[in-house]
């Protein structure tokens, strides 16, 4: 399957799955809301243009909004993940080794560590930004920072889970056009 073809059915299967299974799970205590659609961004290729990767992963966010009704509250956590995403790949893998032989972000193209605090920092910006435009004030700041932790904590688990349950084989890049 192409590169193409195969993001395309990821920008399908992760926007259904987030509008149409978790968001019918009812929050614990309206404290924790299970979020993996954003795993789509985290996924891109390396190879992906900035701009081309902000101007889908908006399109990714409002996709999202337009189906649970909640128009720029996903977009832009999509947004600043993304715009966030190259500087972490950049601090995390070394350029001349990785991101010329692997086509997109993985545990076996980056490792166990540098993949887990790469997830777990845009796991946790995601979820901070979020929470914070939905409330736009912070109220109890323990209160929110019990929802952002207990959120990103949900977030995680589910992405470590996909992660192990859909193996993504490691495709490497060829100089072949």
């Amino acid at each position: 399957m192409s590169n193409l073809l195969k993001n395309i059915v990821r920008f399908i299967l992760f926007a259904f799955v987030q509008v149409y299974v978790l968001s019918k799970v009812p929050p614990l205590h309206q404290f924790i809301t299970p979020y993996l659609y954003f795993l789509f961004i985290l996924w891109l290729p390396f190879s992906i243009n900035r701009w081309f990767l902000l101007l889908v992963s908006f399109s990714f966010g409002m996709t999202v909004d337009y189906f649970l009704g909640t128009p720029g509250l996903h977009a832009a956590p999509c947004t600043l993940i993304a715009y966030l995403r190259p500087f972490l790949l950049n601090l995390f893998i070394a350029q001349e080794s990785t991101e010329q032989s692997f086509v997109e972000p993985s545990v076996k193209s980056m490792g166990w560590g540098p993949y887990s605090i790469y997830i777990v920092l845009l796991t946790f910006i995601h979820t901070f930004y979020l929470v914070l435009i939905e409330w736009l004030s912070f109220g109890s700041f323990l209160y929110f920072l019990g929802k952002v932790l207990a959120t990103s904590t949900l977030t995680l688990i589910l992405i470590f889970i996909t992660e192990m349950l859909f193996f993504r084989k490691a495709k490497y890049r060829t100089n072949a056009a």
